[in-house]
């Protein structure tokens, strides 16, 4: 029988391995008693099976509330355990929304919890082949950039929300003479006021155009297409009908079926952005890890997937960086083509791509400075030159401080970033 297998941290008062049991009853077919038409034969074929309860051992006291607790009383000291659990993918079906729902749902709300967080998630090869693979993913983004052989270097448009059409499309165009291979919008400017997307859209392609016509490199645009489901097919075939290669949406607001609904109407690259993961993601004993968060958006057929970056002014350590990077460039089963690109942002320049192509464990990275390029004392072109001559020492085996004798724009990003 096939199975997805769900990892989870757990906290609690109760023994773990019967509260792992209920974890395990709630989400398959059972409730907190037997109920009438709960055969055996049904248990057998839709029960889902705990696997293994690894006791962490005791903490002091729990990290959440829990009325149910007050009421009854708990039976020993706090403890935690990594639980995992096989549900069967035929309760499930190809049906991510629920899919989601069976791994997370009701668990979170237990009165024997005080804390749970969903870890990882492991899918069978079949199961994965029943969703979509990303329509771009590293491949096709690569062979619509022209950049083989090392990071994809982009940016962000800066001010975040406020400039017009007119001023966002002139910005653009500078930032292509400068050299970017990539250019998104920031995730809080959509489709507003000031600079809808039916007037930015054309105008920010013809900018990218007449650029190509120039160098001879078509420079990748992620317009933020972020809105109800609807709207966001209407704002792809914009894109699309203009000359554009890629979409951006905001995942957690859109959710899994926009995401879904968006990747089965168009063959743009999907550029995931993660804003607001923080709230599933920061408190260590609740919500969900970035490795299952990913592998439901990729199950959407999203092609980049924002992990944030090392140094950089969010909360994420290294290692957090690190982890989201490598489960991006991962497969999701056994054999299955669907790898995507981790988008390095937040805080980034050429000091910090050391250690972004460590995490990622070599070239496939897309890595994205806003004040790193455009905040640079020469210019935005030296600001992507920094970072070419930063890829090229590393490349080389130098050190970045060393490098500067022979890489002007290089040096100039030191003295201006280094001290920050």
């Amino acid at each position: 029988m096939e199975r997805v297998t769900a990892e989870y941290l757990l906290e609690t008062p109760f023994p773990p391995e019967d509260v792992a049991a209920m974890m395990a009853g709630e989400q398959s077919s059972g409730t907190f008693v037997r109920v009438a038409g709960e055969t055996d034969e049904l248990r057998a074929r839709s029960a889902a099976q705990v696997l293994s309860v690894e006791d962490m051992g005791e903490i002091p006291a729990p990290s959440l509330a829990s009325a149910y607790i007050d009421r009854k009383g708990a039976p020993g000291p706090v403890r935690r355990a990594r639980v995992r659990i096989a549900f069967p993918v035929g309760n499930i079906g190809r049906n991510l929304p629920t899919l989601a729902a069976t791994v997370s749902g009701n668990l979170y709300d237990l009165g024997e919890v005080t804390g749970l967080k969903l870890m990882s998630l492991t899918l069978p090869p079949a199961y994965r082949a029943r969703y979509p693979l990303p329509a771009q993913g590293i491949t096709g983004t690569r062979e619509s950039l022209g950049t083989e052989g090392r990071p994809i270097f982009g940016t962000i448009i800066k001010p975040n929300v406020g400039l017009r059409p007119v001023e966002i499309a002139a910005l653009v165009a500078d930032l292509c003479a400068a050299g970017v291979d990539f250019i998104k919008d920031d995730e809080v400017c959509a489709n507003p006021d000031i600079a809808p997307l039916n007037e930015r859209v054309p105008l920010v392609m013809d900018a990218i155009k007449r650029a190509e016509d120039t160098s001879g490199r078509r420079v990748m645009m992620a317009f933020n297409i972020t809105d109800e489901t609807d709207a966001m097919r209407r704002h792809a075939d914009l894109v699309a009908e203009n000359g554009g290669t890629c979409v951006m949406a905001s995942l957690n607001w859109c959710g899994l079926s926009g995401m879904e609904t968006l990747r089965a109407h168009t063959p743009l690259a999907i550029h995931g952005h993660r804003n607001g993961f923080g709230a599933m993601n920061r408190h260590p004993v609740l919500g969900m890890a970035f490795p299952a968060y990913q592998a439901l958006y990729r199950l959407a057929g999203v092609d980049h997937m924002h992990v944030h970056g090392i140094g950089g002014k969010f909360v994420d350590s290294a290692d957090d960086v690190t982890e989201a990077a490598r489960a991006c460039l991962a497969p999701l089963a056994e054999g299955a083509d669907d790898r995507v690109l981790p988008a390095f942002s937040s805080g980034q320049w050429a000091g910090t791509l050391g250690p972004a192509l460590e995490a990622a464990g070599g070239a496939d990275l897309m890595f994205m400075c806003g004040g790193g390029i455009l905040a640079h004392p020469h210019g935005p072109a030296a600001g992507v030159a920094s970072l070419h001559e930063a890829y090229e020492a590393l490349s080389a085996g130098e050190d970045l401080s060393a490098a500067r004798a022979s890489r002007p724009a290089l040096a100039a990003a030191l003295d201006t970033f280094g001290q920050r």
